[in-house]
């Protein structure tokens, strides 16, 4: 199982970034998808999840509403879609998989190294 996440960066308060996640080694379509973030010095936080084929979400009451959590089986990638960043989003975003969906917001099995999202006030 690989986890590579791309599209960190620094950005402004206000503005938007996405992250992607490419998948390989597994069955990308059988699993869900997840992803967490840690702050400095803070707790491994949940993010967002979403189910095999799409059709359910969940999000921390935190970026609901900003955040939004989407994949695509055909090419083996999962995406984070934030917008209206906030200076407290500042964290490593990680992705990570697991067969059950249900699972979610625990800590999955599959981690990717994560990366890293700045954001300037």
């Amino acid at each position: 199982v690989q986890l590579v996440e791309s599209g960190g960066g620094l950005v402004q308060a206000g503005g938007p970034l996405r992250l992607s996640c490419a998948a390989s080694g597994f069955i990308f379509s059988d699993f869900a998808v997840g992803w967490f973030r840690q702050a400095p010095g803070k707790k491994r936080e949940f993010v967002a999840a979403i189910n095999w084929d799409g059709e359910l979400t969940k999000y921390s009451d935190s970026v609901k509403g900003r955040f939004t959590i989407s994949r695509d089986n055909a090419k083996n990638s999962g995406f984070l879609q934030m917008n209206s960043l906030k200076p407290e989003d500042t964290a490593v975003y990680y992705c990570t998989s697991t067969f059950y969906y249900a699972d979610y917001p625990s800590p999955p099995p599959n981690w990717g190294r994560g990366t890293q999202v700045t954001v300037s006030s």
